[in-house]
């Protein structure tokens, strides 16, 4: 396991990412229409606003109402405080449900690749590109992967693939020119 995924300007923020799988699972379901390094600087907040725990059990039982305040912020933890809150609070239930709370047994009860995806795919916010995207940092970042992850893991330039901070502003420059080279092809 790392020591850190220096993927925000936060140093506990991403000492947290690599600590606890809630928050790295959290920071990846953040991940979409909203900057990756806020994404990912999210958990350390909304840990913050929860008196400094992130706990599955606690977050599913929030009152909606009240997660969405606590997402709202300010600053808020998403463009979209009140869907993701709910989501986030979707997720957490699937965790307790189907892994008795424990975030890190989606990866580590996986029987391979295939099982690591497929159960990735099947949990709330979680579409086919960002379950591949997430079976490349199990594998690529926390060296956890389980056998046969590299041939579900994503096969394009993304947040597992990066090192240090600077690297996430090209990264982003490397999916803006994706997009753009796929809508000219559409076009």
């Amino acid at each position: 396991m790392p020591a850190s995924l220096p993927w925000t300007v936060d140093e506990d923020a991403n000492r947290l990412l690599a600590d606890e799988p809630l928050a790295l699972i959290i920071g990846m379901l953040l991940d979409q229409q909203f900057p990756m390094e806020r994404a990912f600087l999210s958990p350390h907040l909304l840990k913050q606003r929860l008196g400094g725990t992130l706990d599955p059990v606690a977050i599913s039982e929030m009152d909606e109402e009240a997660l969405e305040e606590v997402f709202r912020g300010p600053p808020a933890l998403h463009r979209y405080p009140a869907s993701m809150a709910k989501r986030t609070r979707d997720l957490c239930t699937a965790i307790v449900a189907d892994y008795s709370g424990d975030t890190a047994q989606i990866w580590t009860g996986a029987a391979g690749g295939a099982e690591l995806l497929k159960r990735l795919k099947a949990l709330p916010g979680f579409g086919d590109a960002k379950a591949k995207v997430f079976v490349g940092i199990i594998g690529k970042r926390l060296g956890a992967g389980p056998d046969g992850w590299e041939e579900k893991a994503a096969d394009w330039p993304s947040i597992a693939d990066i090192d240090s901070f600077d690297d996430v502003a090209v990264l982003r420059e490397q999916k803006r020119a994706m997009k753009a080279k796929k809508k000219a092809e559409g076009a």
